[in-house]
């Protein structure tokens, strides 16, 4: 049998050891350095409660709005709005979760927790703006639509969109670290764009008396949301799935490790998103001389990190004996 070695990294906690264990059929060796984080960073948890006290005011108020001047448009801005507030709510939940220490039960801790909220949060806006969808329509067929009392709708819409660019801004910093933050961003983003839509498409009645335009302004600002919210589904359907992170290209991590001095074979490579800010890679390394110090795994694992966005790495090492045969050899 070949001389097997294992090495984990992850940054969550801040100490390192080294283990030795001896087996009858090897030698494995275990090695971490890790950062433990306690606590959210508070400019994120203040931007979600923040997000989520505002969001939850404006509903009410565009709801009742809504009803009273019977802007449909504005009903589905507070459809979107209401959906945010669950997201915010779902997304800081996730997030804190994901602090919570490993157990014996989840050995990962709940960190995936914000990966699946993330999933959940695009598919509940979507059901959301379907109904939009289907009272629009239903309008629309009707023979005349129903008188809408601009003004009111002007000054809430207007308001929409101070309120929603302030939130926005809140999370832009961290959009791109983040897919939770970038979901935030982009709906309140969108949100803002949306306010805008119907201050404008409220002006134009306002003048004209064509109230048609609100049911399709609804359609359009539908349209809108779902096109900024597509790419958010993608990206957390493919990685509730155990699928490539976006920011890991493969190819180059491949290429990487077998330009390692000694590794003569690649295989059993797998990298999976732990949560939306860390990823996880699995891999078996033929080296028939072995590894003599732990400098080696050292090196990759910094390089890793830093150039492959890796923050926590399993490696086997083996010795390409023909006379053993590695059973998840893929």
């Amino acid at each position: 049998m070949p001389e097997n070695k294992s090495h984990t990294h992850s940054h969550d906690h801040a100490h390192s050891h080294d283990h030795h264990e001896e087996h009858d059929h090897g030698h494995d060796h275990g090695h971490g350095h890790h950062h433990h984080h306690g606590e959210l960073p508070k400019n994120i948890t203040r931007a979600f409660i923040i997000g989520i006290i505002l969001n939850s005011t404006f509903v009410v108020i565009e709801v009742f709005t809504g009803f009273f001047t019977h802007s449909l448009a504005l009903l589905t801005d507070a459809g979107h709005n209401l959906s945010d507030v669950a997201s915010l709510a779902l997304a800081l939940l996730a997030t804190r979760m994901a602090l919570k220490k490993a157990s014996t039960e989840y050995t990962f801790g709940f960190k995936q927790s914000t990966v699946l909220v993330a999933l959940l949060n695009a598919g509940i806006l979507l059901l959301a703006m379907g109904a939009i969808v289907w009272e629009a329509i239903q309008r629309l067929m009707e023979a005349s639509s129903p008188e809408i009392q601009s003004k009111p709708v002007i000054w809430v819409a207007a308001a929409g969109i101070v309120i929603n660019s302030v939130i926005a801004l809140f999370f832009m910093k961290d959009k791109d670290k983040d897919l939770n933050m970038k979901g935030a961003y982009l709906h309140m983003a969108s949100d803002a764009l949306v306010s805008l839509g119907v201050v404008i498409g409220n002006v134009v009645m306002l003048f004209t008396h064509w109230y048609w335009l609100d049911a399709g302004l609804s359609l359009v600002i539908v349209v809108v949301i779902v096109y900024g919210t597509w790419d958010l589904l993608r990206e957390s359907l493919r990685l509730s799935l155990n699928g490539v992170p976006r920011n890991v290209d493969m190819k180059k991590l491949h290429s990487f490790l077998s330009a390692r001095k000694g590794i003569t074979e690649i295989h059993d490579l797998h990298v999976w998103a732990m949560s939306t800010t860390e990823n996880a890679l699995t891999v078996h390394l033929v080296i028939p001389e072995g590894v003599t110090d732990d400098h080696f795994y050292e090196e990759i694992q910094e390089e890793l990190e830093h150039h492959y966005h890796i923050s926590h790495s399993t490696i086997q090492v083996e010795s390409g004996n023909n006379k053993f045969h590695c059973e998840q050899k893929c």
